[in-house]
């Protein structure tokens, strides 16, 4: 579901009535950060679009981006009981949810998601969180980056945040490699597209340098290593005994990870790395969409639900007013 969230504002030095928006970004580089608009933004979910009605609310499980702080696990557990008064609560990790997609219990994730990329190594159901890496860039930053981009070759044109978003989803793109990267920004064929009000831009290499930021984040003004060798650094730091295990079922995650080109680039990257064993991809099983890679926390949380609320295994109501929002981290690991 869509989670874009306006704020209006009466404006006192306008005329009477008049209203401004403001953008409301309930969770950044994937934490809450805003907890009136996620509680404004979970009511919308769970009461208009799922259907729940007062006073007959389920159960709900969560994902869980890497490294949330303690304090934010209680204050969404204390969300759920004492707002939304739900029956059931349970909370599990991201990486090891996408892994229960695929049909895995050791692997590992790589999760680009809006506000960052998470590298976490799953060994039998648990994330090794001392290996684990969170780098702070996401698809937002490669949506701004477009833009800035786009801007470049086209400077009389006014760019809608949702335009580029649209655009870049569209044209977004990686080289072959490095080499191919190079030859792309110097002989790319221009492209036209015409923007929803009419206005006529100019595509040329823009969609391949969003796509090699992630290879080279110098791209972003980073000073980092790129998505495979950081890959390859995170899984180093794990006992070698699993090494193999964790490496030869990567799994790419989050709506970027679907980009063109993008898994053959990784792969091809991962082949050519100083590894003594190379990362390969987990193929998904065949009965599983095609979008996987975007909903894969989603989809190894609808499994997992199915076990832990039958079973009994979640956070139940009475626990929670027994124990008080500390019972999360007993319950859910």
């Amino acid at each position: 579901m869509p989670s874009k969230m306006k704020l209006e504002v009466e404006d006192q030095q306008l005329a009477d009535g008049a209203v401004v928006e403001e953008v409301v970004q309930p969770v950044v580089r994937g934490f809450v950060k805003d907890w009136d608009a996620m509680e404004d933004l979970l009511n919308y979910v769970l009461y208009r679009n799922i259907g729940w009605e007062i006073g007959d609310e389920g159960q709900i499980l969560f994902t869980e981006p890497l490294f949330t702080p303690k304090t934010l696990r209680e204050q969404l557990v204390q969300l759920m009981f004492e707002k939304f008064n739900v029956s059931g609560f349970y909370a599990s990790e991201q990486a090891v949810l996408s892994l229960y997609a695929v049909g895995r219990i050791s692997g590992c994730t790589v999760d680009i998601g809006h506000g960052k990329i998470d590298i976490a190594p799953v060994c039998e159901g648990a994330v090794q969180h001392v290996a684990s890496k969170r780098l702070e860039i996401g698809g937002v930053d490669l949506t701004n980056l477009f833009a800035q981009e786009l801007k470049k070759s086209n400077p009389s044109v006014n760019f809608d945040t949702s335009d580029v978003e649209r655009l870049k989803e569209q044209y977004a793109c990686c080289a072959e490699d490095q080499l191919a990267f190079e030859a792309i920004e110097s002989s790319c064929q221009p492209e036209r597209h015409t923007l929803p009000d009419g206005q006529v831009i100019t595509i040329e290499k823009e969609g391949y340098i969003v796509g090699e930021a992630l290879f080279q984040p110098s791209i972003l003004g980073l000073e980092d290593y790129g998505i495979v060798h950081q890959l390859v650094t995170s899984v180093s730091n794990v006992s070698s005994e699993y090494h193999r295990q964790l490496l030869e079922n990567t799994m790419l995650c989050g709506a970027t990870a679907s980009m063109t080109g993008f898994e053959d680039r990784f792969q091809r990257d991962a082949n050519l790395s100083a590894s003594a064993i190379w990362p390969s991809l987990v193929k998904p099983p065949e009965y599983m969409p095609e979008n996987l890679a975007r909903y894969s926390a989603w989809m190894g949380g609808a499994i997992l639900a199915k076990v832990v609320f039958p079973q009994n295994q979640h956070v139940t109501k009475g626990e929670y007013d027994e124990t008080g929002p500390s019972i999360v981290h007993k319950k859910c690991f």
